[in-house]
């Protein structure tokens, strides 16, 4: 488990966001899967419900435009010291701005960009709610990873927009960077060229922690999730893609437990 700090350093993925079709499914569906439960959340932003498991905030589903085509995805959102300045260097830096910036109460401060590869982001500046309590336990986001054409041209922009590092990590010869924060790993970026899906374009991925990735899995097609990818092994843990039932993906993630000498220096493997 790892509990968050009140603030959060810019750059870090601080909070995971789904604006639906129909928001009453969503939490039906979400709540059965993860053992979530509901309140309410700010109210500029509609019916938006935040997610709370065994007392703590986890996540954000609301209801989005009624517009039958819109695909449904979940958002990474980024912290920031200020949300306006970082929306104009996004301007700045060859992204766009879909919403925003405008405030949510006293819960904070919100920007929504498009980076120039073609993925959707959040930009969020605490107030009240400075993001996820708790995050990589049952139940709450593990990680989150851009899939994108080029990893490194797409990573510019994020250094720039966000003030994160990044740097190039080899695995399988795959094009794939790591984005850290004084040093430590916040989140992914994977290259993956011409095999970019055509359906989805460049993507961030939000991956939740499970106990049990298979039947994780298994629970959420019973759901009315389809599995698009199956639970396989990876040297991060066991991990499936689903799509829920309106078709927003996400990871399931059962976490690898870092090789011993790790653990006993109090650190994990990248």
């Amino acid at each position: 488990m790892t509990d968050v700090p009140s603030r959060r350093p810019p750059g870090t993925p601080c909070w995971a966001s789904l604006m639906a079709h129909r928001a009453d499914r969503a939490l039906d569906f979400y709540g059965a899967l993860f053992d979530w439960e509901f309140v309410p959340g700010p109210r500029q932003l509609g019916s938006y419900m935040i997610a709370v498991r065994d007392g703590q905030r986890v996540a954000g589903i609301g209801e989005g435009a009624a517009e039958p085509h819109r695909p449904v995805s979940w958002t990474t959102m980024f912290a920031s010291d200020d949300v306006d300045v970082a929306a104009e260097l996004v301007r700045e830096c060859g992204g766009t701005l879909g919403i925003g910036p405008l405030n949510a109460d006293e819960e904070g401060r919100l920007a929504i960009a498009v980076d120039p590869s073609g993925a959707v982001f959040g930009i969020w500046q605490g107030g009240r709610l400075p993001g996820a309590d708790v995050t990589g336990v049952p139940g709450t986001v593990a990680w989150s990873e851009l899939t994108t054409r080029d990893s490194s041209l797409v990573a510019k922009f994020y250094q720039a927009v966000l003030g994160v590092e990044t740097q190039s990590a080899q695995e399988g010869g795959a094009d794939r960077m790591v984005v850290r924060i004084s040093g430590e790993p916040v989140a992914g970026v994977l290259g993956v060229g011409r095999d970019l899906p055509r359906d989805r374009g460049a993507h961030w991925t939000t991956y939740f922690a499970v106990a049990d990735t298979d039947a994780a899995a298994a629970r959420a097609a019973e759901l009315g999730a389809r599995v698009l990818e199956p639970p396989c092994a990876s040297r991060h843990g066991r991990m499936a893609t689903v799509a829920d039932p309106e078709g927003a993906a996400f990871a399931l993630i059962t976490p690898a437990e870092p090789p011993a000498e790790a653990r006993a220096e109090g650190r994990t493997e990248d």
